[in-house]
């Protein structure tokens, strides 16, 4: 039986060890000592089907069910918040959502504190979901146990090579495997350029996230996820506060990354233009790393010149509403089983695509 050995342990290779370890042995490496540390622990994670480009969206209806399964998605709506200025794009953004325009006033009862005075176009759709990271992440590790996986975290991959087999060393600890996935986030690349593979420009962007105060008397927690026109700024409620994020793309390396103090404040002023009552208090804020493929899909399935070297990566900001499917799939391709995604999909997330 092909053994395999998986790089991260984030969501990717979390879900990827609860669908493969029923089928084979599996030991899941973290550089980190604890699970989902990077940007699986940082992800203010939101369910939106239309979210991403066709390919992504394509894993994103192939996810819902098996999301549905695990009782992580809480429908929440989406707001899409527009100025007068911004009709052109607005209706644009309308249109790839999926969305219902709606009077501002209607809008106005959901969240309260928007400003009409800035505030001129809204629309809507009931069907996006708040998504419960933590859960999602510990019912997939839950699961991998269950079934044999081991689970090794604080092993930081320092060398691997290969003689017919992979041989994986993290500081005075080696691992062998016939079979290795890179699903190592924003660390994908310089992992394949470790075990000799050619890197495919996977690319992490920085992202913030600022959680701030409500007034008093304010209660926020049957608002809608709102976002701005083309993402120049979202937000969501959380646990009494509201998260708030300049959605910033800002490429970095690989690292444990933190938040640009102006990048937060030029959006924080952003979304302040459309609501009443001003920031006053910033609770806490951090950020995470979003890591694209250079066609912003993902990356799922062997090497096309190391086929035993296999990836799954380039989650982007997708990482928790597609990992089902990914997983899925990659069970699919490594050991034999079912998975729900058409051939042009699958074709369209092979690593061969690269050349």
């Amino acid at each position: 039986m092909t053994d395999i050995v998986i790089i991260g342990g984030g969501i990717a290779g979390i879900s990827a060890a609860a669908f493969l370890a029923p089928h084979a042995p599996v030991t899941v490496l973290e550089a980190e000592t604890s699970l989902g540390y990077h940007a699986s622990g940082r992800s203010a994670a939101a369910f939106l089907e239309h979210y991403g480009n066709a390919t992504i969206r394509a894993l994103n209806r192939a996810s819902l069910p098996c999301l549905h399964s695990h009782g992580v998605l809480k429908q929440k709506g989406m707001l899409l918040l527009g100025k007068a200025d911004e009709a052109e794009r607005f209706a644009a953004n309308v249109a790839d959502f999926d969305l219902d325009q709606i009077a501002v006033s209607e809008a106005h009862e959901m969240v309260p504190i928007l400003n009409p005075a800035t505030c001129a176009l809204a629309a809507t759709r009931p069907n996006i979901y708040d998504l419960d990271t933590d859960l999602l992440l510990q019912a997939f590790r839950k699961q991998a146990l269950a079934h044999g996986a081991q689970i090794v975290t604080g092993a930081r991959v320092d060398r691997i090579s290969q003689d017919g087999r992979w041989h994986i060393r993290a500081g005075d600890r080696d691992w062998s495997a016939d079979t290795l996935v890179n699903a190592a986030g924003a660390w994908a690349d310089p992992v394949a350029e470790l075990a000799g593979v050619q890197p495919l420009g996977i690319q992490p962007f920085r992202r913030s996230m600022a959680r701030i105060a409500l007034a008093d008397g304010i209660d926020a927690s049957r608002w809608p996820f709102m976002d701005g026109v083309d993402d120049a700024w979202y937000a969501k409620p959380d646990a009494g506060a509201l998260l708030v994020s300049p959605a910033d793309e800002d490429p970095v390396p690989p690292q444990d990354a933190w938040a640009d103090d102006m990048i937060l404040a030029e959006g924080l002023a952003r979304y302040e233009e459309m609501v009443t009552e001003p920031v006053t208090r910033m609770i806490a804020n951090w950020a995470g790393l979003r890591s694209f493929a250079p066609d912003r899909a993902l990356v799922v399935g062997r090497d096309a010149r190391r086929p035993g070297f296999v990836w799954l990566a380039g989650q982007g900001g997708y990482g928790f509403q597609t990992c089902c499917a990914a997983a899925q799939l990659l069970a699919a391709q490594l050991c034999g089983t079912d998975h729900d995604l058409d051939a042009a999909t699958v074709a369209a997330l092979s690593p061969a695509r690269f050349g």
